[in-house]
């Protein structure tokens, strides 16, 4: 990182390092829940996945096509589901 003087190249090397930390908690750093993808390296499939993601939940708020899927979801994100509810 002393190398540079690229706020983005020097940001991406700390992500590398630490990780991003916890997108829905209070840890600053380390390795998030998400193990499938590289936030950086996957960005354009991540998009991808959050438009497929979103489209899903406005064709099937509750998941009901998917009661597996919602089963899993709840049991990964445990307490912290209601942060996604609206309305």
């Amino acid at each position: 990182m002393a190398e540079s003087t690229d706020g983005f190249r020097i940001a991406e090397e700390d992500l590398d390092i630490r990780g991003p930390g916890e997108f829905f908690g209070t840890r600053q750093a380390g390795l998030p829940d998400l193990r499938a993808a590289n936030i950086v390296r996957d960005s354009r499939l991540l998009d991808t996945a959050r438009k497929e993601a979103f489209a899903l939940i406005d064709s099937d708020p509750e998941l009901n096509t998917f009661p597996e899927l919602k089963k899993g979801l709840e049991g990964f994100w445990k307490g912290k589901i209601e942060l996604f509810k609206t309305g």
